[in-house]
């Protein structure tokens, strides 16, 4: 009899590409299972979702107000109204079981199907547990983590230590001409990328705009991602003074080549991103954004820092440290090579077939 399964949540590409994975992962394990999206209507989900294959319902779900205003009565409105859909959704499909990656759409989903009688896994991807994920903890099967010390949080009999599934293409060996002709890079000089999330970081952008005369004059090629908030802001502010080593792209399409080619990277400390330089061994600036909930990537970054295994800087710092400390560390072998080394203790290549397996257990 075929299996079914239903993975919710979303919102940023730090959960929806780890939950493709865990869908991709069954779908090797189980090929003949049906597999089910529920996200939350209007996020990123429901076009990235069906771009990798898989069929996705929408939830009019929306994240909690943190102070009490009239969104409050909307937010509880659509909570009920999210409830009653994942009801008719679980009865519907009927799942043999359900994951949450985290993300609005996931608190409904999860706590439905935990009334129904499903057995449900958490996925939690970040050092410092979530609201959702804590309040759904306490009916879950099994809860899996990317850090230690999550008993914290969680329940310490549910939780298994699996790592964030990571997109897999990053490990791609690369055809490093092909990647420097990607990036319009002419020199073999040493290559920085600095990542601020699909969307962007304005603080990251900002200090390689207030740097320009830095960077122009450093012996570093720098691929630089705006992100789709800023990328045409940052192209204006930019026009004729864009010097030959920075190469600017509004979102890079293809990072196995960011990955084989970048000595280092700056980054922002979102779960997915951390997991994949780990994997990869990559020496990197973390710059932590402080607008999340719980300020989770400071946690999330210095769960690196604290163990030597990236540079951590305050995002009201980075703009007077950017460029000095990526010279002085791009230059210094034995630095680079120690982070390299420290970072890629952390990897945990194997969390999508993990956390698959575990998924697979709990149906039977």
């Amino acid at each position: 009899m075929k299996k079914r399964f239903i993975i919710s949540g979303g919102g940023t590409g730090g959960h929806i590409y780890p939950a493709i994975s865990i869908a991709n992962t069954l779908k090797e394990l189980e090929p003949d299972c049906e597999i089910l999206f529920v996200g939350a209507e209007g996020r990123m989900e429901m076009e990235k979702v069906p771009a990798a294959g898989y069929k996705i319902k929408g939830l009019p779900i929306m994240g909690l107000p943190r102070t009490i205003t009239p969104k409050l009565f909307t937010f509880f409105v659509k909570w009920f109204k999210s409830r009653r859909l994942a009801k008719k959704i679980i009865e519907d499909f009927a799942p043999n079981a359900a994951v949450g990656v985290g993300g609005y759409a996931s608190g409904p989903l999860l706590k439905m199907a935990g009334k129904l009688g499903v057995p449900t896994i958490i996925q939690e991807q970040n050092s410092y547990a979530g609201i959702t994920n804590k309040l759904l903890a306490k009916d879950a099967n099994k809860i899996c983590v990317a850090y230690e010390k999550m008993e914290r949080f969680f329940p310490k009999q549910k939780i298994v230590l699996t790592g964030n599934p990571i997109r897999k293409d990053v490990l791609k060996a690369v055809n490093l001409q092909e990647a420097r002709d990607f990036f319009g890079i002419k020199t073999d000089k040493p290559v920085v990328a600095i990542v601020g999330g699909s969307l962007g970081a304005r603080t990251i952008n900002n200090a390689v705009l207030n740097s320009i005369e830095e960077i122009a004059k450093s012996d570093v090629e720098f691929i630089w991602q705006t992100g789709k908030f800023y990328y045409n802001e940052m192209v204006e502010k930019t026009k004729g003074k864009l010097p030959d080593n920075l190469h600017i792209f509004e979102f890079v399409t293809r990072m196995d080549f960011a990955f084989g080619l970048a000595d280092m990277m700056v980054s922002r400390a979102g779960a997915g991103t951390i997991s994949e330089l780990c994997l990869v061994g990559m020496p990197t600036i973390l710059v932590p954004s402080p607008n999340v909930a719980e300020d989770h990537q400071t946690k999330n970054a210095k769960a690196l820092s604290d163990k030597g295994a990236a540079i951590l800087i305050r995002d009201n710092e980075i703009g007077d440290q950017l460029v000095d400390t990526v010279n002085k560390i791009i230059h210094d072998k034995a630095e680079l090579d120690k982070l390299k080394t420290e970072v890629k203790k952390l990897a945990k290549p194997n969390a999508a077939e993990d956390i698959a397996r575990i998924v697979l257990e709990e149906a039977r």
